[in-house]
Protein backbone atom coordinates (compact mmCIF):
# COMPACT_ATOMS: atom_id res chain seq x y z
CA UNK A 1 0.00 0.00 0.00
CA UNK A 2 1.48 3.26 -0.82
CA UNK A 3 1.25 6.37 1.23
CA UNK A 4 0.09 9.40 -0.56
CA UNK A 5 1.17 12.50 0.80
CA UNK A 6 -1.17 14.84 2.36
CA UNK A 7 -2.54 18.06 0.47
CA UNK A 8 -1.70 21.30 1.85
CA UNK A 9 -3.94 23.07 3.87
CA UNK A 10 -4.42 27.23 3.28
CA UNK A 11 -2.85 27.43 6.94
CA UNK A 12 0.25 25.48 5.42
CA UNK A 13 0.43 27.52 1.91
CA UNK A 14 0.72 30.71 3.88
CA UNK A 15 3.34 29.51 6.43
CA UNK A 16 5.51 27.76 3.64
CA UNK A 17 4.57 31.25 1.62
CA UNK A 18 6.33 33.06 4.97
CA UNK A 19 8.83 31.12 4.85
CA UNK A 20 10.07 31.53 1.22
CA UNK A 21 8.92 35.61 0.90
CA UNK A 22 11.89 36.44 3.47
CA UNK A 23 14.14 34.31 1.36
CA UNK A 24 14.00 35.92 -1.34
CA UNK A 25 14.11 39.30 0.17
CA UNK A 26 17.49 38.43 2.12
CA UNK A 27 18.90 37.70 -0.84
CA UNK A 28 18.16 41.26 -2.52
CA UNK A 29 19.34 42.39 0.97
CA UNK A 30 17.31 45.83 0.52
CA UNK A 31 13.93 45.43 2.64
CA UNK A 32 14.23 46.94 6.16
CA UNK A 33 12.04 44.62 7.72
CA UNK A 34 13.61 41.30 6.94
CA UNK A 35 14.93 41.20 10.34
CA UNK A 36 11.35 41.73 11.36
CA UNK A 37 9.92 39.40 9.22
CA UNK A 38 12.69 36.58 9.81
CA UNK A 39 11.80 36.66 13.62
CA UNK A 40 8.10 36.51 12.49
CA UNK A 41 8.95 33.21 10.66
CA UNK A 42 11.06 31.60 13.65
CA UNK A 43 8.19 31.94 15.34
CA UNK A 44 5.95 30.67 12.97
CA UNK A 45 8.64 27.27 12.78
CA UNK A 46 7.70 27.06 16.76
CA UNK A 47 4.44 27.25 16.58
CA UNK A 48 3.99 24.41 13.77
CA UNK A 49 6.89 22.24 14.37
CA UNK A 50 8.44 22.22 18.29
CA UNK A 51 7.68 18.68 20.27
CA UNK A 52 6.33 20.49 22.88
CA UNK A 53 3.71 22.87 24.21
CA UNK A 54 4.56 26.68 23.58
CA UNK A 55 3.78 29.17 25.80
CA UNK A 56 3.70 32.19 23.05
CA UNK A 57 3.78 35.08 25.17
CA UNK A 58 6.52 34.02 27.56
CA UNK A 59 8.53 33.16 24.35
CA UNK A 60 7.97 36.72 23.03
CA UNK A 61 8.86 38.22 26.37
CA UNK A 62 11.77 36.76 26.63
CA UNK A 63 12.75 37.88 23.43
CA UNK A 64 12.11 41.39 23.97
CA UNK A 65 13.98 41.18 26.82
CA UNK A 66 17.25 39.92 25.34
CA UNK A 67 17.07 41.85 22.80
CA UNK A 68 17.23 44.73 24.80
CA UNK A 69 19.97 43.71 26.58
CA UNK A 70 21.99 43.43 23.36
CA UNK A 71 21.39 47.74 23.33
CA UNK A 72 22.40 48.98 26.15
CA UNK A 73 21.92 48.05 30.10
CA UNK A 74 19.17 50.47 30.70
CA UNK A 75 16.78 50.00 27.65
CA UNK A 76 14.45 47.71 29.74
CA UNK A 77 11.24 45.66 29.44
CA UNK A 78 8.45 45.87 31.97
CA UNK A 79 5.51 43.21 32.55
CA UNK A 80 1.94 44.23 32.58
CA UNK A 81 1.27 43.21 35.70
CA UNK A 82 4.77 45.20 36.92
CA UNK A 83 4.35 48.15 35.34
CA UNK A 84 1.84 49.97 38.20
CA UNK A 85 4.14 48.85 40.98
CA UNK A 86 7.29 50.18 39.09
CA UNK A 87 5.73 53.41 38.36
CA UNK A 88 4.87 54.02 41.77
CA UNK A 89 8.10 55.59 43.12
CA UNK A 90 8.62 57.88 40.38
CA UNK A 91 4.50 59.61 40.31
CA UNK A 92 4.87 59.99 44.06
CA UNK A 93 1.97 58.11 45.39
CA UNK A 94 0.15 54.76 45.26
CA UNK A 95 -4.21 53.68 46.08
CA UNK A 96 -3.80 52.34 49.78
CA UNK A 97 -4.44 51.99 53.36
CA UNK A 98 -1.56 54.52 54.00
CA UNK A 99 0.66 52.28 56.10
CA UNK A 100 4.32 51.40 56.26
CA UNK A 101 4.16 47.75 57.57
CA UNK A 102 6.84 44.99 58.43
CA UNK A 103 6.16 41.12 59.23
CA UNK A 104 7.40 40.04 62.53
CA UNK A 105 7.26 36.43 63.04
CA UNK A 106 4.29 35.85 60.30
CA UNK A 107 2.30 38.55 61.83
CA UNK A 108 1.32 42.14 60.00
CA UNK A 109 2.65 45.04 62.35
CA UNK A 110 2.58 49.00 62.11
CA UNK A 111 5.83 50.50 61.78
CA UNK A 112 4.26 53.55 60.81
CA UNK A 113 0.68 55.44 59.74
CA UNK A 114 1.38 57.71 57.17
CA UNK A 115 0.82 61.53 57.56
CA UNK A 116 -2.85 62.41 56.07
CA UNK A 117 -3.36 58.93 55.49
CA UNK A 118 -6.78 56.93 56.44
CA UNK A 119 -4.84 54.47 58.49
CA UNK A 120 -3.67 57.20 60.62
CA UNK A 121 -7.09 59.63 60.51
CA UNK A 122 -9.08 56.71 62.28
CA UNK A 123 -6.40 56.22 64.78
CA UNK A 124 -4.30 53.08 64.19
CA UNK A 125 -0.85 53.89 65.64
CA UNK A 126 2.44 52.37 65.31
CA UNK A 127 3.46 48.60 66.80
CA UNK A 128 -0.44 47.65 66.11
CA UNK A 129 -1.07 44.39 64.87
CA UNK A 130 -3.04 43.41 61.61
CA UNK A 131 -4.25 39.69 62.69
CA UNK A 132 -7.62 39.70 60.27
CA UNK A 133 -8.31 41.32 56.98
CA UNK A 134 -12.10 41.59 55.90
CA UNK A 135 -12.38 38.58 58.35
CA UNK A 136 -9.77 36.65 56.75
CA UNK A 137 -6.89 35.42 59.68
CA UNK A 138 -3.79 36.55 58.24
CA UNK A 139 -1.46 35.23 60.61
CA UNK A 140 1.49 32.39 59.94
CA UNK A 141 3.49 31.40 56.38
CA UNK A 142 1.10 32.73 54.00
CA UNK A 143 1.76 36.32 55.24
CA UNK A 144 4.40 37.91 53.09
CA UNK A 145 4.99 41.31 51.29
CA UNK A 146 3.05 40.40 48.32
CA UNK A 147 0.32 38.95 49.93
CA UNK A 148 -0.06 42.55 52.49
CA UNK A 149 -0.07 44.31 49.33
CA UNK A 150 -2.54 42.40 47.42
CA UNK A 151 -4.87 42.60 50.39
CA UNK A 152 -4.78 45.98 51.84
CA UNK A 153 -3.83 48.02 48.26
CA UNK A 154 -6.65 48.80 46.07
CA UNK A 155 -8.56 51.58 44.27
CA UNK A 156 -9.32 54.80 45.95
CA UNK A 157 -12.99 54.86 47.83
CA UNK A 158 -12.68 51.37 48.13
CA UNK A 159 -13.09 49.86 51.67
CA UNK A 160 -11.00 47.34 53.41
CA UNK A 161 -12.13 45.87 57.37
CA UNK A 162 -9.10 45.44 59.60
CA UNK A 163 -8.97 43.95 62.80
CA UNK A 164 -6.03 44.89 65.09
CA UNK A 165 -4.21 43.56 68.26
CA UNK A 166 -3.27 46.58 70.20
CA UNK A 167 -1.00 45.70 73.55
CA UNK A 168 -2.82 46.41 76.48
CA UNK A 169 -6.26 46.03 74.90
CA UNK A 170 -8.36 42.96 75.35
CA UNK A 171 -10.65 42.44 72.48
CA UNK A 172 -9.26 43.43 69.06
CA UNK A 173 -10.32 46.71 67.81
CA UNK A 174 -12.08 46.64 64.18
CA UNK A 175 -11.55 49.37 61.98
CA UNK A 176 -13.13 49.92 58.12
CA UNK A 177 -10.55 51.95 56.36
CA UNK A 178 -11.61 53.85 53.26
CA UNK A 179 -8.44 53.56 50.67
CA UNK A 180 -7.23 56.78 49.45
CA UNK A 181 -4.23 58.22 47.54
CA UNK A 182 -1.36 57.53 49.48
CA UNK A 183 1.77 59.69 49.05
CA UNK A 184 5.33 58.58 48.63
CA UNK A 185 7.86 61.02 49.93
CA UNK A 186 11.29 61.41 47.67
CA UNK A 187 12.22 63.49 50.75
CA UNK A 188 13.37 60.86 53.74
CA UNK A 189 14.95 63.75 56.02
CA UNK A 190 15.05 67.59 56.84
CA UNK A 191 16.23 68.90 59.57
CA UNK A 192 19.06 71.57 60.95
CA UNK A 193 22.88 69.96 60.90
CA UNK A 194 23.97 72.69 62.62
CA UNK A 195 22.64 76.44 63.77
CA UNK A 196 23.03 77.69 60.36
CA UNK A 197 23.54 74.10 58.45
CA UNK A 198 20.71 72.57 56.64
CA UNK A 199 20.34 68.84 55.48
CA UNK A 200 18.31 67.53 53.19
CA UNK A 201 18.44 63.72 52.10
CA UNK A 202 16.80 62.78 48.84
CA UNK A 203 15.87 59.02 48.19
CA UNK A 204 14.35 59.41 44.55
CA UNK A 205 13.54 62.05 41.65
CA UNK A 206 9.80 61.53 41.43
CA UNK A 207 6.98 63.56 40.36
CA UNK A 208 6.38 65.70 43.78
CA UNK A 209 10.33 66.21 44.84
CA UNK A 210 10.43 69.56 43.58
CA UNK A 211 7.51 70.43 45.22
CA UNK A 212 9.07 68.38 48.76
CA UNK A 213 12.12 70.26 47.98
CA UNK A 214 10.59 73.70 47.78
CA UNK A 215 8.87 73.37 51.37
CA UNK A 216 11.81 71.34 52.79
CA UNK A 217 13.99 74.33 52.11
CA UNK A 218 11.30 77.05 53.03
CA UNK A 219 11.21 75.05 56.46
CA UNK A 220 14.99 75.31 57.31
CA UNK A 221 14.89 79.14 56.10
CA UNK A 222 12.87 79.97 58.84
CA UNK A 223 14.98 77.88 61.30
CA UNK A 224 18.13 79.86 60.42
CA UNK A 225 19.22 78.06 56.86
CA UNK A 226 22.24 80.10 55.68
CA UNK A 227 24.34 76.98 54.18
CA UNK A 228 22.47 73.57 52.53
CA UNK A 229 24.16 69.43 52.00
CA UNK A 230 21.70 68.16 49.73
CA UNK A 231 22.33 63.97 50.51
CA UNK A 232 21.75 62.12 46.64
CA UNK A 233 24.11 59.20 47.91
CA UNK A 234 22.51 55.97 47.20
CA UNK A 235 19.86 58.05 45.51
CA UNK A 236 19.65 55.72 41.87
CA UNK A 237 17.78 58.62 39.72
CA UNK A 238 14.13 58.49 38.30
CA UNK A 239 12.23 61.08 35.90
CA UNK A 240 14.73 63.85 34.23
CA UNK A 241 12.11 66.56 34.45
CA UNK A 242 12.51 67.22 38.47
CA UNK A 243 16.46 66.80 38.19
CA UNK A 244 15.98 69.93 36.25
CA UNK A 245 13.71 71.55 38.48
CA UNK A 246 15.83 71.06 40.93
CA UNK A 247 19.60 72.12 39.90
CA UNK A 248 17.01 75.08 38.54
CA UNK A 249 16.76 75.57 42.56
CA UNK A 250 20.76 76.68 42.61
CA UNK A 251 21.35 78.54 39.44
CA UNK A 252 21.01 81.49 38.33
CA UNK A 253 18.93 82.64 35.03
CA UNK A 254 20.07 81.42 31.57
CA UNK A 255 22.55 78.84 32.90
CA UNK A 256 22.58 75.68 30.74
CA UNK A 257 21.34 72.72 33.26
CA UNK A 258 22.15 69.45 30.75
CA UNK A 259 21.33 68.92 27.09
CA UNK A 260 20.24 65.86 25.70
CA UNK A 261 20.87 64.47 21.92
CA UNK A 262 20.67 61.71 20.10
CA UNK A 263 21.03 59.67 16.21
CA UNK A 264 17.17 60.72 16.25
CA UNK A 265 16.91 62.74 18.67
CA UNK A 266 18.01 66.41 17.99
CA UNK A 267 19.99 68.47 20.32
CA UNK A 268 17.65 70.21 23.21
CA UNK A 269 19.07 72.43 25.66
CA UNK A 270 17.42 72.72 29.16
CA UNK A 271 18.45 75.89 31.12
CA UNK A 272 18.15 77.71 34.41
CA UNK A 273 14.86 80.19 34.77
CA UNK A 274 14.05 82.86 37.90
CA UNK A 275 12.73 81.05 40.45
CA UNK A 276 15.82 79.69 42.32
CA UNK A 277 15.22 79.21 45.85
CA UNK A 278 18.56 78.41 47.01
CA UNK A 279 20.59 80.42 44.14
CA UNK A 280 23.40 81.60 47.55
CA UNK A 281 24.94 80.30 50.16
CA UNK A 282 27.35 77.70 50.65
CA UNK A 283 26.34 74.21 49.00
CA UNK A 284 27.62 70.80 49.18
CA UNK A 285 26.19 67.78 47.61
CA UNK A 286 27.21 64.16 48.50
CA UNK A 287 27.09 61.42 46.16
CA UNK A 288 28.84 57.61 45.95
CA UNK A 289 28.75 55.09 43.29
CA UNK A 290 25.08 54.23 43.51
CA UNK A 291 23.93 58.44 42.76
CA UNK A 292 23.18 57.78 39.14
CA UNK A 293 21.16 59.21 36.82
CA UNK A 294 19.40 62.12 37.74
CA UNK A 295 21.53 62.55 40.73
CA UNK A 296 24.37 62.72 38.21
CA UNK A 297 22.63 65.55 36.22
CA UNK A 298 22.03 67.95 39.42
CA UNK A 299 25.29 67.17 40.28
CA UNK A 300 26.96 67.55 37.08
CA UNK A 301 25.44 71.41 37.17
CA UNK A 302 26.40 71.95 40.27
CA UNK A 303 29.75 71.36 39.84
CA UNK A 304 30.23 72.64 36.14
CA UNK A 305 28.50 75.95 37.45
CA UNK A 306 30.87 75.96 40.75
CA UNK A 307 27.61 76.70 42.48
CA UNK A 308 29.12 74.43 45.14
CA UNK A 309 31.05 71.32 46.27
CA UNK A 310 30.30 67.83 45.07
CA UNK A 311 31.65 65.51 47.93
CA UNK A 312 32.60 61.88 48.50
CA UNK A 313 32.81 59.11 46.13
CA UNK A 314 33.03 58.81 42.11
CA UNK A 315 29.01 58.31 41.16
CA UNK A 316 27.84 55.56 39.09
CA UNK A 317 28.49 56.81 35.60
CA UNK A 318 24.49 56.33 33.61
CA UNK A 319 24.12 58.63 30.75
CA UNK A 320 21.62 57.92 28.90
CA UNK A 321 18.08 58.86 28.78
CA UNK A 322 15.27 56.77 28.67
CA UNK A 323 11.73 57.19 27.02
CA UNK A 324 8.48 55.29 28.03
CA UNK A 325 6.52 53.51 25.02
CA UNK A 326 3.59 51.31 25.81
CA UNK A 327 2.88 48.12 24.03
CA UNK A 328 -0.57 46.74 22.56
CA UNK A 329 -1.15 44.42 26.07
CA UNK A 330 -0.21 47.30 28.18
CA UNK A 331 3.12 46.53 28.71
CA UNK A 332 5.64 48.44 28.51
CA UNK A 333 9.38 48.98 27.03
CA UNK A 334 12.04 52.06 28.21
CA UNK A 335 14.08 52.46 25.28
CA UNK A 336 17.46 54.55 25.52
CA UNK A 337 16.71 57.38 23.13
CA UNK A 338 19.49 60.35 23.87
CA UNK A 339 22.34 60.49 25.42
CA UNK A 340 22.46 63.88 27.98
CA UNK A 341 25.44 65.92 28.90
CA UNK A 342 26.65 68.48 31.56
CA UNK A 343 26.68 71.80 30.89
CA UNK A 344 30.47 71.39 30.11
CA UNK A 345 29.79 68.84 27.65
CA UNK A 346 30.64 65.63 29.48
CA UNK A 347 28.99 62.28 28.69
CA UNK A 348 29.12 60.81 32.45
CA UNK A 349 28.13 57.49 30.67
CA UNK A 350 30.60 54.67 31.79
CA UNK A 351 31.47 51.36 29.60
CA UNK A 352 29.51 48.58 29.00
CA UNK A 353 30.69 47.13 26.05
CA UNK A 354 31.20 44.04 28.49
CA UNK A 355 27.80 43.18 28.33
CA UNK A 356 25.50 43.74 31.35
CA UNK A 357 26.91 41.58 33.88
CA UNK A 358 29.76 42.97 33.64
CA UNK A 359 28.60 46.61 33.74
CA UNK A 360 26.97 46.30 37.20
CA UNK A 361 29.61 44.54 38.80
CA UNK A 362 31.36 47.71 38.63
CA UNK A 363 31.22 48.40 42.83
CA UNK A 364 33.03 44.71 42.75
CA UNK A 365 35.66 46.42 40.27
CA UNK A 366 36.15 49.72 42.25
CA UNK A 367 36.74 47.62 45.32
CA UNK A 368 38.94 45.39 43.79
CA UNK A 369 41.38 48.25 42.22
CA UNK A 370 41.35 50.50 45.26
CA UNK A 371 38.95 53.14 43.98
CA UNK A 372 37.23 53.28 46.87
CA UNK A 373 39.89 53.96 49.02
CA UNK A 374 42.08 55.95 47.41
CA UNK A 375 41.21 58.21 44.88
CA UNK A 376 44.80 58.24 43.05
CA UNK A 377 43.20 54.94 41.77
CA UNK A 378 40.96 56.74 39.13
CA UNK A 379 42.82 57.34 35.59
CA UNK A 380 40.93 59.59 33.56
CA UNK A 381 42.64 60.11 29.65
CA UNK A 382 43.50 63.42 29.02
CA UNK A 383 40.81 63.24 25.72
CA UNK A 384 37.95 63.49 28.74
CA UNK A 385 39.34 66.87 30.30
CA UNK A 386 36.36 69.36 30.51
CA UNK A 387 36.39 72.82 32.12
CA UNK A 388 34.20 74.37 34.50
CA UNK A 389 32.54 77.87 34.59
CA UNK A 390 35.79 78.76 36.61
CA UNK A 391 38.07 77.02 35.22
CA UNK A 392 38.57 73.58 37.10
CA UNK A 393 39.43 70.39 35.32
CA UNK A 394 36.61 68.09 35.50
CA UNK A 395 36.48 64.60 33.53
CA UNK A 396 33.54 62.77 31.72
CA UNK A 397 33.62 59.42 31.19
CA UNK A 398 32.47 57.59 33.92
CA UNK A 399 30.56 59.57 36.57
CA UNK A 400 30.81 62.82 38.22
CA UNK A 401 34.14 63.04 40.31
CA UNK A 402 33.68 64.44 43.48
CA UNK A 403 35.65 67.70 44.39
CA UNK A 404 36.16 66.51 48.32
CA UNK A 405 37.23 62.66 48.21
CA UNK A 406 35.92 60.78 51.34
CA UNK A 407 37.25 56.73 51.10
CA UNK A 408 34.58 54.24 51.80
CA UNK A 409 34.90 53.49 55.64
CA UNK A 410 34.55 49.23 55.77
CA UNK A 411 35.78 49.24 59.61
CA UNK A 412 32.78 48.26 60.96
CA UNK A 413 31.85 46.07 58.42
CA UNK A 414 32.96 42.80 59.96
CA UNK A 415 31.69 39.22 59.17
CA UNK A 416 30.15 39.51 62.39
CA UNK A 417 28.51 42.28 61.92
CA UNK A 418 27.48 41.05 58.19
CA UNK A 419 25.58 38.08 59.87
CA UNK A 420 23.61 40.16 61.96
CA UNK A 421 22.48 41.88 58.91
CA UNK A 422 22.21 39.19 56.59
CA UNK A 423 19.90 37.39 59.10
CA UNK A 424 17.86 40.41 59.92
CA UNK A 425 18.66 40.43 63.50
CA UNK A 426 18.44 44.40 64.66
CA UNK A 427 14.89 45.38 62.84
CA UNK A 428 12.55 42.48 64.70
CA UNK A 429 14.32 43.15 68.21
CA UNK A 430 13.53 47.19 68.05
CA UNK A 431 10.17 46.14 66.78
CA UNK A 432 9.69 43.79 69.57
CA UNK A 433 11.05 45.85 72.13
CA UNK A 434 9.23 49.45 71.22
CA UNK A 435 5.70 47.11 71.06
CA UNK A 436 6.13 46.40 74.62
CA UNK A 437 8.29 49.41 76.28
CA UNK A 438 6.27 52.30 73.71
CA UNK A 439 4.21 54.30 76.65
CA UNK A 440 7.09 53.78 79.12
CA UNK A 441 9.42 55.65 76.62
CA UNK A 442 7.00 58.10 75.51
CA UNK A 443 6.39 58.94 78.85
CA UNK A 444 9.91 59.52 79.83
CA UNK A 445 11.20 60.83 76.51
CA UNK A 446 8.00 62.99 75.16
CA UNK A 447 9.58 64.33 72.11
CA UNK A 448 13.21 63.20 70.16
CA UNK A 449 15.22 66.16 71.66
CA UNK A 450 14.77 64.21 75.18
CA UNK A 451 15.59 60.90 73.56
CA UNK A 452 18.62 61.82 71.57
CA UNK A 453 20.02 63.60 74.88
CA UNK A 454 19.42 60.77 77.29
CA UNK A 455 18.45 57.58 76.02
CA UNK A 456 21.40 54.92 76.98
CA UNK A 457 21.24 51.30 75.21
CA UNK A 458 21.19 49.35 78.64
CA UNK A 459 22.40 45.75 79.24
CA UNK A 460 18.54 43.95 79.11
CA UNK A 461 18.01 45.54 75.35
CA UNK A 462 21.95 44.52 74.43
CA UNK A 463 21.12 40.67 76.32
CA UNK A 464 17.76 40.91 73.94
CA UNK A 465 20.35 41.12 71.17
CA UNK A 466 22.68 38.52 71.90
CA UNK A 467 20.27 36.18 72.81
CA UNK A 468 18.57 36.69 68.96
CA UNK A 469 21.87 36.10 67.75
CA UNK A 470 22.37 33.51 69.49
CA UNK A 471 18.70 32.30 68.43
CA UNK A 472 19.96 32.82 64.48
CA UNK A 473 23.05 30.63 64.95
CA UNK A 474 25.02 33.27 64.93
CA UNK A 475 28.42 33.16 66.58
CA UNK A 476 30.51 35.03 69.10
CA UNK A 477 33.14 36.93 68.08
CA UNK A 478 34.64 39.48 70.65
CA UNK A 479 37.28 41.48 68.07
CA UNK A 480 34.53 41.89 65.53
CA UNK A 481 31.98 42.84 67.72
CA UNK A 482 33.97 45.44 69.55
CA UNK A 483 35.12 46.78 66.03
CA UNK A 484 31.30 46.93 64.96
CA UNK A 485 29.39 47.61 68.35
CA UNK A 486 29.44 51.64 67.43
CA UNK A 487 27.37 50.78 64.40
CA UNK A 488 25.16 48.40 65.89
CA UNK A 489 24.39 50.59 68.89
CA UNK A 490 23.69 53.76 66.37
CA UNK A 491 21.11 51.28 64.40
CA UNK A 492 19.50 50.17 67.69
CA UNK A 493 18.96 53.76 68.63
CA UNK A 494 17.97 55.83 65.76
CA UNK A 495 15.59 52.69 64.75
CA UNK A 496 14.00 53.19 68.30
CA UNK A 497 14.17 57.04 67.54
CA UNK A 498 12.45 56.43 64.10
CA UNK A 499 9.68 53.92 65.42
CA UNK A 500 8.53 56.19 68.47
CA UNK A 501 8.92 59.37 66.31
CA UNK A 502 9.76 60.30 62.44
CA UNK A 503 12.04 58.70 60.07
CA UNK A 504 13.92 62.15 59.94
CA UNK A 505 14.82 61.05 64.12
CA UNK A 506 16.83 58.27 62.32
CA UNK A 507 19.49 60.08 60.42
CA UNK A 508 19.75 62.85 63.13
CA UNK A 509 21.08 59.78 65.32
CA UNK A 510 22.85 58.08 62.50
CA UNK A 511 24.58 61.00 60.53
CA UNK A 512 26.18 61.87 63.80
CA UNK A 513 28.59 58.77 63.39
CA UNK A 514 28.64 58.74 59.64
CA UNK A 515 32.13 60.27 58.40
CA UNK A 516 30.91 61.58 55.31
CA UNK A 517 28.38 63.27 56.43
CA UNK A 518 30.63 65.15 59.29
CA UNK A 519 32.96 65.78 56.55
CA UNK A 520 30.24 67.31 54.49
CA UNK A 521 30.11 69.85 57.39
CA UNK A 522 33.32 70.13 57.23
CA UNK A 523 33.63 71.77 54.09
CA UNK A 524 31.16 73.95 54.73
CA UNK A 525 32.64 75.02 57.81
CA UNK A 526 36.36 75.70 56.43
CA UNK A 527 35.98 78.94 54.52
CA UNK A 528 39.42 78.38 53.02
CA UNK A 529 38.63 75.32 51.46
CA UNK A 530 35.29 76.00 49.73
CA UNK A 531 36.49 79.75 48.58
CA UNK A 532 39.67 77.33 46.81
CA UNK A 533 37.78 74.87 45.25
CA UNK A 534 34.78 76.77 43.98
CA UNK A 535 36.59 79.82 42.48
Amino acid sequence: MRFMPAMPDKKSIHFLLLLLFPICLSAQNKNPDVGLRKLQVVMQVIDYYYVDTVHEDKLVETAIVEMLKELDPHSIYIPKEELQRANEPLQGNFEGVGIQFEILKDTIVVVHPLTGGPSEKLGIISGDKIVRIDGEDVVGKQVTNQFVLDHLRGKKGTKVRVSIFRKGKKELLDFVIVRDKIPINSIDAVYMITPETGYINLNRFSLTTTQEFQEAVKKLKEEGMKNLILDLRNNAGGYMAPAIELSDEFLGLGKIIVYTEGLKSPRENFYSTYRGNFENGKLVIMINENSASSSEIVAGAVQDWDRGLIVGRRSFGKGLVQRPFNLPDSSQIRLTTARYHTPSGRFIQKPYSNGVDDYYKDFANRYSHGELIHADSIKFPDSLKYQTDAGRTVYGGGGIMPDVFIPWDSSFLTDYYMDIRRNNIINPLVSEYVDVNRQNLLKRYPDFQSFKANFNIGEPLMKLFFDAAEDADIKMNEEQYAASEPLINVQIKGLIAQKLYTITSYYMIANEMDPEVMKAVQVIEEDSLFRELTH
